[in-house]
């Protein structure tokens, strides 16, 4: 398996070990963030800032990547620090706060269901921008492989599980009988069409000036999060009147925060030492254990599409990483 393909070629076994490992935890951690997230809700609601929570998570990344230059788990280059490596991730940082913002506002142009569905064409876009800006060409097979993905999205965003009937008198049966309309405006396709792009683009952009910069990646991960805090700093101080920066905050939350702040250091690993697309297949089979953990922890049924996504997905991996 290649690198441009998402794998490490040459590893020994036990280093192979620990990068399936961390594949896993990364999975786990992508499609825990939602249930999660959920868990936190107060009369419906999430009852904090949620500025505040994205700060929180770069200020913990940031943290964590000083952490491991201190005690030396990876080592500080010599003489002095390449600071002028660190000028390209702030454009990193902005495609990045971007996108996440971009994901706010698109909200006010369309209904849930068709942002969930539509937003699965990043992954094309994240291919193509793949393969135009690192010059990787892809097989038939894979371009196939990820066309199951974006389908396997669009299936599970469409109805992957369902509120379990409630049959008792005064239920929300009425409320479920006249669900929010589909609908997206034209200014929201354009917005969803460029929120596709952005993403591709920042992800394909950081695996770029990851792979040509020859440093540590906790100290790329230090250059990149401390424009992510000022950014993010600058978004919460901008954002308006509301709850303070730690009100609201619970157990769940805080699991929220650590678990998104680690698993941004193992995608930061995935884009260094794999690529963009093992990112895109990360994603998508977290939906698996997203579906799974919100039928455990919130009592969702699954449907029968939720199994065809599953399939798809697991079709789309023999096909990409598959031997021809």
């Amino acid at each position: 398996m290649s690198v441009e393909d998402g794998g490490v070629p040459g590893l020994a076994r036990p280093r192979q070990a620990r990068w399936t490992l961390m594949l896993f935890l990364s999975t786990a951690m992508y499609g825990a963030h939602a249930p999660f997230l959920a868990l936190c809700h107060v009369d419906g609601r999430v009852p904090f800032r949620p500025s505040s929570a994205v700060l929180l998570t770069e200020l913990t990344k940031l943290l964590l990547c000083a952490f491991s230059l201190l005690v030396g788990w990876q080592t500080w280059p010599q003489g002095t620090p390449p600071w002028r490596h660190a000028a390209p991730f702030a454009l990193s940082a902005l495609l990045y706060g971007a996108n996440n913002n971009l994901v706010i506002y698109l909200q006010r142009y369309m209904d849930p269901s068709t942002y969930q569905v539509l937003s699965n064409l990043k992954i094309g876009s994240t291919a193509l921008l793949y393969c135009l800006c690192l010059g990787h060409r892809l097989s038939a097979r894979q371009g196939l492989a990820l066309l199951l993905l974006m389908a396997a999205g669009a299936c599970y965003a469409s109805g992957g599980f369902q509120e379990p009937v409630n049959t008792l008198p005064g239920s929300s049966s009425a409320a479920r009988a006249h669900p929010m309309p589909l609908h997206i405006t034209p200014l929201g396709f354009v917005l969803l069409i460029l929120y596709c792009l952005i993403s591709g683009l920042s992800s394909v952009y950081t695996e770029l000036i990851m792979k040509r910069q020859r440093l540590p990646l906790a100290l790329q991960n230090l250059f990149l999060y401390t424009f992510g805090v000022i950014l993010n700093l600058g978004l919460y101080a901008g954002s308006g009147p509301g709850p303070g920066f730690l009100e609201g905050f619970s157990g769940w939350a805080a699991l929220v925060v650590l678990s998104q702040a680690v698993n941004g250091l193992l995608m930061s690993a995935v884009m260094k030492h794999g690529s963009s697309i093992t990112r895109l297949f990360i994603v998508s089979c977290s939906l698996v254990v997203n579906a799974l953990l919100s039928a455990a922890l919130l009592q969702l049924q699954l449907t029968a599409v939720f199994f065809l996504a599953t399939l798809l997905i697991g079709l789309a991996v023999c096909l990409y990483y598959g031997i021809p």
